[in-house]
């Protein structure tokens, strides 16, 4: 599988888009909305910059993309009214890989800068935005060129498969209790190595002193088959054995297929960091959404399976489609929702995010 040319949400705004079943993510950004309000409130109140650059990682499309852009511009005005400083300039770097909807943000570009003139400063123009598509397991943009990172809910995805892993993780698509040892291990080290390099490619194009805010899918304890960590995607490998004993599609089709996910735990996340060496770590806090929470309402366990049916679907569907084929699709996920429904009414069911507060030192 290359990673690159397939991992992307589902694209535009119909039924089965990610913009349509993002809640999970949109309550996760909520959640996290002080941390990233103390970290360019501290950087701001350190450096007074004339202009400000700030990258979204992973930005994906839809209403959660320009969000926090908002929020944060929203925050370091507030504070040059405070401080009495004239408003800064904004250069914003939205990425993602190539696959993404970039033109959806485009087109909400015009809306988006309107909003800023109304709702925070009338005069507000100086604010430009670039789609920058890259992977950011490597640089994508100039040494010294930003201010402020952010990314949500993309760190746990790693750059590739891990060499070995196919046909030896046989009947799952990501870490689970019966996975070898050795699947588990391979995940584990590819995490270390992108992880690694993530955080040295970011210190390469942040500022000295410059903040970095990531949240990203992880686990509390220190088992990486434990159901904290992928029991979600546990569950659509379930679904997808159903339809193996069934004859709809072959079972050295799902062992040939691991979905490219690596939930960390906080130890694993401060070990890299350390080792790194260019950021010192501000905070580090662990937090749990209930995947009827990220459904955005209440609902019975049939219509909530079927909301995070679709939640999984909108992020999974474009890798599903380039093993599986498009064929399978409404039928797997027709079968997934009653497997959440039932799993949601009979277990607490959790996703498990880290946040990490970072500051560039060397």
């Amino acid at each position: 599988m290359n990673v690159a040319s397939v991992l992307h949400m589902n694209e535009g705004d119909g039924e089965t888009s990610y913009a349509n079943n993002s809640m999970l993510q949109q309550k996760v950004i909520s959640l996290t909305k002080l941390i990233r309000e103390e970290a360019i409130t501290c950087f701001y109140k350190e450096r007074h910059p004339r202009s400000l650059a700030i990258a979204d990682l992973g930005c994906s499309s839809g209403p959660n993309t320009l969000c926090v852009i908002f929020e944060l511009i929203e925050t370091v005005e507030r504070l040059c009214k405070v401080l009495n400083h004239e408003s800064s300039e904004y250069t914003i770097f939205l990425n993602d890989l190539p696959g993404n909807d970039f033109n959806n943000i485009f087109k909400s570009l015009e809306c988006f800068k309107k909003n800023l003139r109304s709702q925070i400063a009338e005069g507000i123009d100086q604010c430009y935005i670039t789609g920058v598509p890259g992977s950011f397991y490597g640089r994508i943009l100039p040494t010294s060129s930003l201010h402020f990172v952010h990314s949500s809910y993309s760190l746990h995805y790693i750059s590739q498969v891990p060499e070995g892993v196919e046909n030896n993780n046989k009947g799952n698509i990501c870490i689970t209790s019966t996975s070898p040892l050795s699947v588990q291990k391979a995940y584990y080290h590819q995490f270390q190595r992108d992880f690694s390099l993530f955080l040295k490619c970011r210190a390469q194009e942040l500022i000295e002193e410059g903040r970095m805010v990531l949240i990203l899918g992880g686990r509390s304890g220190c088992d990486p088959s434990s159901n904290e960590s992928c029991y979600i995607l546990e569950l659509l490998a379930q679904a997808l054995n159903d339809m193996v004993l069934e004859g709809i599609i072959k079972e050295d089709q799902i062992d040939s297929f691991n979905i490219p996910i690596y939930t960390p735990c906080p130890t694993e996340l401060e070990l890299e960091i350390e080792k790194e060496g260019s950021f010192t770590l501000n905070r580090l806090e662990v937090f749990e959404v209930s995947w009827k929470a990220a459904c955005g309402e209440e609902l019975n366990d049939n219509n909530s399976g079927f909301k995070v049916a679709q939640l999984v679907r909108a992020a999974m569907e474009p890798l599903l489609v380039s093993h599986f084929g498009e064929a399978i699709i409404d039928d797997l996920f027709h079968r997934y929702q009653y497997i959440l429904a039932d799993r949601m009414a009979k277990e607490k069911t959790v996703f498990l995010n880290l946040v990490v507060s970072l500051t560039k030192t060397t």
